[in-house]
């Protein structure tokens, strides 16, 4: 890690098709090798499985709930005082609460195995829209962790 200056943040293109930053991230995230149009299309074919299942509700507003869902507010962090290393409770910034919520649920999706890639997103999204599923429980168990070790807050610095 460089100690000369911060990383420029550059800014995240809007998608194509329905023109949210959110669904370029959820793209971004579920690209392999380069390959955007095969997660562009894994994206918009789970998007249209969504709204299958919901005809009357917006695929990008169940997203954006999934998400919002699937964000830590807190997490821990290794800090070595003293030769020892603690886990210390810290809160999350809201760009890392958005690329973790993103990066779990497509983990997860990854993980089901057995039907397409397209299904498993959708039904994942759904899971944590609904305020169940897999990324829900990880959020669960790192706010857990946060709550366990809130003795090593006054670590913080």
């Amino acid at each position: 890690m460089s100690r000369r200056r911060r990383a420029v943040k550059r800014p995240l293109e809007i998608d194509a098709r329905y023109h949210d930053t959110l669904v370029s991230r959820l793209v971004n995230t579920v690209m392999k090798d380069g390959k955007k149009t095969v997660a562009q299309n894994i994206v918009y074919q789970a998007f249209d499985i969504i709204i299958e299942k919901n005809p009357n509700s917006n695929p990008l507003e169940i997203l954006q709930r999934a998400v919002d869902n699937a964000k830590p507010r807190l997490e821990v962090k290794a800090r070595r005082v003293g030769g020892a290393t603690y886990q210390v409770p810290m809160e999350v910034s809201p760009d890392r609460q958005l690329a973790l919520g993103v990066r779990w649920i497509v983990s997860f999706a990854q993980k089901r195995r057995g039907v397409p890639m397209k299904v498993c997103l959708a039904n994942e999204i759904m899971d944590a829209f609904q305020g169940q599923g897999s990324a829900i429980r990880k959020r669960d168990e790192v706010h857990k962790m946060a709550q366990a070790n809130k003795a090593f807050a006054h670590f913080r610095w």
